[in-house]
């Protein structure tokens, strides 16, 4: 399906990296939960799981962000089709546990952007899914 986009590729970069990814980072729910619709899908495509509606999303997010000290997403490369309103970025996930233990994963997003915010979120993900 295509939707109306109302980002340029300036729009879409800051929503996805500097929107998104820093209040992930920041573990800040609020600010997380702002980038996604009310009915927004996140598919994390090499495990098979789908998250569908923003109570489903802030349960995904609530539970990561417990589960990590610090989360951080780093080294973006960022490929963007402003006419369709789409956005992928592939980058590092550094993931450190209260015990110190660091997993890193190797990962991809693709976005699919309706108006300002994401419709659709999927994942590929190198290790095993830590969105669950």
């Amino acid at each position: 399906m295509q939707y109306r986009c109302s980002l340029d590729r300036a729009g879409l970069i800051d929503l996805a990296l500097h929107r998104y990814f820093a209040a992930v980072d920041r573990k800040d729910l609020a600010a997380t939960l702002a980038c996604f619709h009310d009915e927004a899908l996140f598919t994390v495509q090499t495990s098979f799981t789908t998250h569908a509606g923003k109570a489903a999303l802030a349960r995904m997010f609530t539970d990561f962000f417990a589960a990590w000290e610090t989360i951080v997403h780093r080294d973006f490369v960022v490929t963007v089709d402003e006419a369709h309103g789409r956005i992928a970025a592939s980058f590092e996930a550094v993931l450190t546990a209260a015990d110190g233990a660091v997993t890193r994963l190797a990962n991809t997003n693709f976005w699919r952007v309706r108006d300002d915010r994401f419709q659709e979120v999927y994942v590929y993900m190198s290790g095993a899914n830590v969105l669950v």
